[in-house]
């Protein structure tokens, strides 16, 4: 202890292993709900707190001398002795808040005539905050020695957030532990815990010198997987999914992308994946306790669409098919432009999450003004992560096109060899606020008939938020504004069919717009190459862009689920890229973070219609 003057001082220690922090000498009372004003009989003292803005509610809610104030038989030298108190006990709550060397002064007016209730005043002068001068962390268990969790102490220092500077509070130094905490836990370390953790405060200096001690424990590796709830599904299908090795490193996020995989492959209700720390930390059972979904369900859905009108569907789902063990998911849809019907099979994953796909579609759609029906079989494997999705395939299609008016229908057929991927890099879904995500279609193949002709298809798609509040908010480190920030929505994408001028194609491998996530103040599919006669046909290259800007909305000054919009869209399709002239639509529009999904609402005005158009869309896809 040096020569300094600690009268005063108040001696902070937090036993962080029980997860919560206490200050030394007298405990401060719980929490107490203020009842109403209005009391059967007189109130023994009424509570004025004189108090600035940030400490007056804290001692207005929890002073202990609250609890006192209905009870009428308290005698004069009961009241002295809560008033002591209560000046002891504001100065532990006024310390919470970075201030140890308040005035407190706590004095009592007597009532003004007999009918009258006395009066308690507490008055605080708060003084001079504290702020940290030092901060020291000390390692210990095998994170202490280990050269190979250099970066990670490094890392563990520099992320300290309670900085040399910064006001001393409670909340900001529990918060700055419990991220101390979530980072050395997070890789490695399961069992990690602070040993010690002390708030030395010099209340004369204002100061509050800091110091941590991390036990890390030892560093635990995988071991086997221990898997419980399985009844119908091979063990070997969530070996595959959880993709945990034995003997890798411990890593938190790796349990849980694994649990996500689990309960996104829609084998299983529920799962639960965690650590089990009480054996050996070089080979720790991985424990996986599942409950696996219904093998069949059937589901019926009844919807409508500004685009498609009213929609009924059923789908059924068999998670096993016997005798090959794949999943089968079969649909009936009906709308009023598109009737279709189709089942896919999916094989369980392999070990790099892999799997084999078979599909077969029959369908009957408007496209632009043409009735097309159409068969599509699939085959091929897809893989699915966390960002990033693939698929192989190869494609049989055979179209049949026929206008109103035409007696005799035009029927085109190919098969083509399909590389589709997509990359997602959003901050969070389904309600992104930044981020991109990038896809493309690349396929290439030929017509079938008597005289067969190459061609190749390309189509990319592109999708970005960018916020400029958010990031002026970041460079300033005002974190408050970053929920409110409005953000600039944009997609685009283009496409073209690489073949000879006289190619017939199936209608299916052709482009059209038009339509709530195309260009909007246009129908779905309606924007494409106008025939000789009038028609509106697919055509072979496409081009649509979009701008748009959310602005999340504030009501009663809490921002709430909704946000404006305001946009701008524009597309073309032609069978030349010289041809391309963009149809433009303007519109407003409000946004709603439904629990299922965003919500769109858009009200659209199409410039070469000249025409408004309603748009009403669920949910969010890339």
């Amino acid at each position: 202890m040096t020569t300094r003057n600690w009268l005063a001082a108040l001696m902070l220690t937090t036993a962080v292993s029980q997860g919560y922090a206490r200050q030394s000498g007298p405990v401060a009372p719980p929490p107490y709900a203020q009842g109403g004003d209005v009391a059967l009989a007189r109130d023994a003292f009424t509570l004025d707190v004189q108090a600035p803005a940030d400490i007056r509610p804290l001692l207005t809610q929890h002073l202990e001398l609250q609890r006192y104030r209905n009870l009428t038989d308290l005698s004069a030298d009961e009241i002295a002795r809560l008033m002591h108190q209560a000046e002891q006990d504001a100065r532990q709550l006024i310390g919470t808040l970075g201030y140890f060397a308040p005035d407190v002064r706590v004095e009592r007016q007597p009532a003004s005539d007999s009918a009258a209730t006395p009066v308690i005043r507490i008055t605080v002068a708060p003084g001079e905050p504290t702020r940290v001068a030092d901060m020291q962390i000390t390692f210990i268990g095998a994170l202490a020695d280990d050269p190979a969790a250099a970066a990670l102490r490094a890392q563990l220092q520099s992320g300290w957030s309670l900085r040399n500077g910064d006001r001393f509070t409670q909340n900001a130094w529990d918060g700055a532990k419990q991220g101390l905490l979530r980072r050395l836990t997070a890789q490695r370390y399961a069992t990690g815990r602070i040993s010690t953790a002390l708030a030395d405060i010099d209340p004369a200096m204002h100061q509050a010198h800091l110091s941590v001690t991390l036990d890390s424990g030892p560093a635990y590796q995988l071991g086997a997987l221990d898997i419980s709830g399985l009844q119908r599904y091979d063990p070997a299908v969530v070996w595959q999914l959880a993709r945990l090795m034995p003997g890798a490193p411990y890593d938190q996020a790796e349990l849980v992308a694994a649990q996500q995989r689990l309960a996104d492959s829609g084998y299983f209700n529920s799962v639960f994946v965690w650590l089990d720390t009480t054996g050996a930390a070089d080979a720790a059972p991985v424990q996986i306790k599942l409950r696996e979904a219904r093998l069949q369900k059937v589901v019926i859905g009844v919807g409508a669409s500004t685009d498609s009108g009213p929609r009924v569907s059923v789908e059924h789902t068999h998670h096993k098919v016997p005798g090959i063990g794949w999943r089968a998911v079969s649909q009936v849809q009906l709308e009023r432009d598109n009737s279709a019907i189709g089942t896919e099979l999916t094989a369980p994953p392999d070990t790099d999450n892999w799997r084999w796909v078979g599909s077969g579609l029959l369908q009957n759609q408007r496209l632009g003004t043409l009735d097309v029906s159409s068969v599509q079989l699939r085959g091929g494997r897809k893989q699915t992560q966390q960002r990033i999705d693939r698929n192989l395939y190869l494609q049989y299609d055979r179209a049949e096109s026929a206008d109103s008016d035409r007696s005799a229908p035009q029927i085109a057929q190919s098969i083509t060899a399909n590389y589709v991927f997509a990359v997602r890099y959003y901050d969070t879904l389904p309600f992104p606020s930044s981020g991109w995500g990038w896809g493309a279609e690349m396929g290439g193949g030929a017509t079938l008939g008597s005289q067969p002709q190459s061609y190749g298809r390309l189509l990319m798609r592109w999708q970005g938020f960018w916020s400029p509040g958010r990031t002026r908010s970041v460079a300033d480190g005002n974190a408050a504004n970053l929920a409110g920030a409005g953000r600039l929505a944009m997609r685009a994408s283009a496409g073209a069919i690489l073949a000879a001028d006289d190619i017939t194609l199936p209608s299916t491998q052709l482009f059209l717009a038009g339509g709530d996530n195309s260009v909007r103040g246009y129908p779905l599919r309606s924007l494409g190459v106008t025939l000789a006669d009038g028609s509106v046909a697919a055509g072979r290259y496409l081009a649509t862009a979009s701008a748009e800007w959310q602005q999340p909305l504030r009501l009663g000054g809490a921002l709430s689920a909704w946000e404006s919009t305001v946009f701008i869209d524009a597309g073309a399709v032609a069978n030349q890229p010289q041809d391309l002239t963009p149809k433009v639509g303007v519109g407003v529009g409000a946004r709603w973070n439904s629990p299922v999904g965003p919500l769109q609402i858009d009200l659209a005005y199409g410039l070469d219609v000249q025409r408004l158009r309603l748009h009403l869309n669920l949910g969010f896809t890339f």
